[in-house]
């Protein structure tokens, strides 16, 4: 059996170069994130292009990600990994200076987004057969060392910290 991943912020980034190594790596990589181009640019660069599967997607979305999960299964019938690297943050600024409005979108796509996809993830690994999988949430050192003006992005990343122990337990 094949192995197979979701790996959210595909597009971009650190979720590009994830996306490429687990590709090339010989593993089915269901690609999430907001632009179908950018995912494409991403695929675009494989190796091995055609275990991919493309899912344009709005992580903060709980039926989106639901259907995520849905058609990664359907393809690769099996769920062994998921990587929720989808992020945001704001430009710097002091707490006074941030909105309520971009706070919650950081809060939205940084904690919101790595609960519903880990959620569909775990129901969908403990009920296949073998059960199990793997569920990487990315974090970053601003959990632990913080930089000035970054409320909402330190915030929610000690938050991912937390989640993350709470779902290994």
């Amino acid at each position: 059996m094949n192995k197979s991943i979701i790996i959210t912020g595909a597009g971009s980034g650190v979720g590009r170069a994830t996306a490429l190594a687990f590709l090339n790596a010989g593993w089915g990589v269901a690609l999430l994130g907001r632009r179908a181009d950018a995912l494409e640019e991403t695929v675009s660069q494989a190796e091995n292009s055609d275990a991919a599967l493309i899912l344009p997607t709005d992580v903060t979305d709980e039926m989106a990600v639901v259907e995520a999960v849905d058609a990664t299964v359907a393809k690769f019938r099996h769920l062994d990994a998921l990587f929720n690297n989808a992020g945001s943050g704001t430009p710097p600024g002091t707490i006074d200076e941030l909105s309520v409005e971009a706070w919650k979108k950081v809060v939205d796509v940084n904690l919101t987004a790595s609960f519903l996809c880990a959620r569909a993830a775990f129901r969908q690994m403990r009920a296949q057969s073998p059960q199990g999988g793997r569920i990487i949430n990315n974090g970053s050192i601003s959990a632990h060392v913080p930089r000035p003006g970054t409320a909402a992005y330190t915030a929610t990343k000690h938050a991912v910290t937390g989640l993350t122990r709470t779902i290994s337990l």
